[in-house]
């Protein structure tokens, strides 16, 4: 739909009486919808449930979490966006998992160690079935990675796995990975959503009907199996998927009975279904709403730091937009703090580049690009553009990012460039984004594995436009070839070093404008207790209780 003025003023008119009626009591947004989660794709600040109420928590119950955009994929090698990857990690797991302080630990591997520079060894988990009864075992990690990484499934996560050459069955419980170079993040790739293991019967099923003319992954999206301490039970489309407790499951089982990720777009209705105790959890709460809830005497937010990006993208393939000086100047036109403080009352920082705090390859020297109107006139008029043109800015079912698109284009009206504000339903947008149809676009990007090379890589390296993360359409040799360096090179120090280059670049270039690090604000029932948010905003579910 494209937004009218009087619903652009409605957008700002609540923003505004937000900024009165709402005290300081909470932050951020929901971060990025798209990436490690996805997926995959840890750690936050403030409390991690609601408050305490005396009641006791037992195992048992219905825990139904209520949020903004519905999953666009159930296939773990098939979707490259968070909706999608809340859900995936609780019925997937992988071969090492990261821990609250990032380091690698167990998962579906015992054990690992390096060969050789380009070599690694897993031992696996033994007695692990998938919830189809089929055995988990070295064949199954083989086929999982080989089917990532088949050019006919063409996974968009295809580039977290494109540099293993092969996967050797060394025995029934341990599996050999190589790859072309010597590769540092491979474990953090690893503990990515996207290396979920998928039954291997799904998987015979899948390739079967692919050969019948199906899409890849349909029959995996329809009926996940996997080895997860959820197991998949339902999905209605657009309204919920609901996952049961998995009374086979090999590890220390999950508390809850069932959980439903119930889709509810309109945020005044989730702080109500939260209110009246119809849900137990809500995300996201909008900054608005945080004060309201953390009074109701029946809830409270949580608010955890994120490792997501949010971003003004452009279509460099399209005109004017091929050309970086107009790039730049829409980028010194955007008022990072206005928007910070205007959407998310002063909760997120300014993104000086892709990479937020604490991400390994983040660096405060570069000359980032600042708020300055007069240096934005000048470019357009280096560009030949000083009488401006029209074009649209693209932006999904999310009011934060519809705030963001409303003061764009006002900036943009005092350099005589006319934006025409489009939403979409969040699958749609995806499709249509990754399809190059836009002109300028808003989303976000996280980055579950802590390393440079999944916030680079996918969203700037030209084998990655549309669908795995560049939707930018962004192409630059120089920057291509400096993170293929960055991937190859095993010297930490020279990495970093590698990528404040590839930072610096991207600033000049502006293939995007870098708008803000966000907080997760997720709304808790005080009857919830365990729950948890990692930094690329996936929930910790195993551990909820709920109070009888």
């Amino acid at each position: 739909m494209k937004l009218t003025n009087k619903s652009l003023w409605a957008i700002l008119i609540t923003l505004a009486l937000a900024l009165i009626l709402a005290a300081c009591a909470g932050g951020g947004g929901n971060g990025a919808e798209e990436g490690g989660t996805e997926g995959g794709e840890t750690g936050g600040t403030g409390t991690e449930d609601g408050a305490e109420t005396g009641g006791e928590a037992a195992a048992g119950g219905d825990l139904i979490i209520a949020v903004l955009s519905d999953a666009s994929s159930l296939d773990p090698h098939g979707s490259n966006d968070v909706p999608s990857s809340v859900v995936q990690a609780n019925i997937y797991e992988t071969l090492v998992n990261r821990n609250e302080n990032n380091e690698i630990v167990e998962g579906l591997a015992t054990s690992w160690e390096q060969v050789d520079e380009n070599t690694w060894s897993f031992t696996l988990q033994e007695g692990v079935t998938f919830h189809d009864g089929e055995e988990f075992n070295a064949e199954v990690v083989k086929m999982n990675l080989d089917r990532v990484r088949d050019e006919a499934v063409a996974s968009p996560r295809y580039f977290l796995y494109e540099m293993i050459t092969s996967v050797d069955v060394v025995s029934d419980y341990e599996v050999e990975i190589t790859t072309e170079y010597p590769f540092a993040p491979l474990l953090a790739h690893l503990s990515h959503n996207g290396g979920g293991m998928i039954s291997p019967a799904s998987i015979e099923a899948d390739y079967a009907a692919m050969e019948s003319g199906s899409d890849p992954g349909s029959v995996i999206s329809e009926g996940p199996v996997g080895t997860g301490f959820f197991k998949f039970d339902s999905w209605n489309a657009g309204s919920e998927i609901k996952l049961v407790k998995n009374e086979e499951y090999w590890g220390e089982p999950v508390k809850v009975d069932s959980v439903a990720f119930r889709v509810v777009p309109d945020s005044q209705v989730r702080a109500a279904d939260l209110e009246t105790g119809n849900v137990h959890i809500i995300d996201p709460v909008q900054p608005n709403e945080v004060d309201r809830i953390n009074n109701s005497g029946v809830a409270s937010v949580m608010q955890t730091a994120s490792s997501s990006l949010a971003y003004l993208g452009f279509n460099t393939e399209k005109e004017p937009f091929n050309n970086p000086l107009v790039r730049q100047a829409i980028s010194l036109a955007v008022d990072r703090e206005a928007i910070i403080s205007g959407v998310y009352e002063n909760y997120g920082i300014p993104a000086i580049g892709p990479l937020a705090p604490g991400i390994f390859g983040y660096t405060e020297d570069i000359d980032a690009i600042e708020y300055n109107m007069d240096e934005a006139r000048a470019l357009l008029e280096e560009a030949g553009m000083s009488d401006g043109f029209s074009t649209t800015i693209w932006t999904n079912d999310n009011p934060q990012r519809q705030a963001i698109a409303v003061l764009v284009q006002e900036s943009l009206a005092e350099l005589n460039i006319t934006a025409e504000i489009e939403v979409m339903e969040f699958g749609a947008y995806l499709d249509q984004t990754a399809a190059g149809e836009h002109d300028m676009f808003i989303l976000g990007w996280s980055n579950p594995t802590g390393d440079a090379d999944y916030g680079m890589y996918a969203l700037f390296h030209s084998s990655q436009k549309g669908n795995p993360g560049n939707r930018s359409f962004y192409e630059n040799p120089e920057v291509d070839a400096l993170l293929d360096e960055g991937r190859r090179e095993a010297d930490p120090a020279a990495r970093e070093a590698i990528y404040a280059e590839v930072a610096q670049l991207l600033t000049d270039d502006a293939p995007m404008a870098f708008l803000l690090h966000t907080e997760y604000l997720n709304g808790i029932a005080d009857t919830v207790k365990g729950f948890s948010i990692d930094t690329s905003g996936i929930y910790q579910l195993k551990d909820v209780t709920i109070e009888q």
